[in-house]
Formats: structure tokens, C-alpha cells, sequence
């Protein structure tokens, strides 16, 4: 366990595509998120200090939510497809408006999901990393990302909800 990212762990992170984050609220009540987006939209400052852009979403807000009551943030990276391992980092969060992270660390990447700009920043004062081991870490293959919506499938909205996904299943 490291108290700071090795320049290894900060070479890790700025390949991935994809971090689960978890957080809880003022009085512990966990939740579990994810982000993704192209390799290095998480951001390594330096040794200490990671940030992310953070998009409209769903609209719960929970995971920022719950950092403004609590900011400590577990953020586990993992992947899946070459190496099947992965990297805990822990710390403390704290939310930016773009622009003013900006002014603090200027050298944040301007285009990290084209077309759309970030609503704020998670910044990451990283307090403990390590690693988690790939004995059960399943080997995953990319797949494209489908162009159109596929309409025989619920829509996000509906799909834990719609009658339509009882009998739904998914393609082989």
C-alpha cells in the first residue's frame, strides 16, 4: 500500500477506459458508481492528484452527491482486457466547476469526450493505493459499440421497470 502513485499506477491509470467509484453518504450509506470514457479521461496531476470530468448523467447526482457530505472516494480501475488487474486508489474529493480547476491546474484536457463539456471536475487528493490482484479478474474482449439504439430492447428509463423487460433477452 502506497500513501502516492507510483509513476507506474499513474502510467495504469492514464490507459484506462473505465473506473468504478464508490461513495457514501454523511451517514455511511454506501453507493457504487461508474465512468468511462477515452484512455486518460481520468486525469493524473501528479503523484497525489488524480481528477475526472464529470458529465450530465442520469440526473441522481448520487455520487456527487455524497461527496459533498463525504468526501472520501474509493476509485477502483480495473482492466479487463490485457493484464487482468487492478489499482485501488483512495482519498479525498473535492468538486470544481471546469473553469476553475482550470485555473489551478491549467494542463486538464479540453476535448476528453468530444462534443460535450464537463459540468465539474472530481479532484482526487489521493491518501492510499494498491493493488488488487488478478486471480479472479475475468478476461474481457472490446466489442463495438452498437450505432443505433436497438429497439427491441427497453429504453434505459424503462428497463428495470417496463413489463416489456420481463420477457426480454438479450442476443447470444
Amino acid at each position: 500500500m502506497r500513501s502516492h502513485l507510483t509513476s507506474e499506477m499513474r502510467d495504469f491509470i492514464g490507459r484506462q477506459e473505465m473506473v468504478f467509484l464508490a461513495t457514501a453518504d454523511s451517514k455511511g450509506e454506501c453507493d457504487s458508481s461508474f465512468r468511462a470514457g477515452p484512455p486518460g479521461f481520468v486525469h493524473v496531476i501528479d503523484d497525489r492528484t488524480l481528477a475526472y470530468p464529470e458529465f450530465r448523467g442520469n440526473g441522481v447526482m448520487a455520487s456527487a452527491g455524497n461527496m459533498i457530505e463525504n468526501p472520501h472516494l474509493g476509485m477502483l480501475f480495473v482492466d479487463f482486457t490485457h493484464h487482468r488487474v487492478g489499482l485501488h486508489v483512495n482519498g479525498v474529493a473535492h468538486l470544481y466547476r471546469d473553469w476553475d480547476l482550470r485555473s489551478i491546474h491549467p494542463g486538464l484536457p479540453t476535448d476528453v469526450a468530444p462534443g460535450r463539456s464537463p459540468e465539474m471536475w472530481v479532484h482526487l487528493t489521493v491518501e492510499e493505493a494498491y493493488i488488487h490482484c488478478s486471480k479472479h479478474i475475468p478476461h474481457l474482449q472490446p466489442a463495438p459499440r452498437p450505432t443505433a439504439r436497438d429497439t427491441a430492447r427497453p429504453k434505459d428509463s424503462e428497463y428495470f421497470t417496463s413489463p416489456r423487460t420481463a420477457g426480454w433477452q438479450s442476443p447470444p
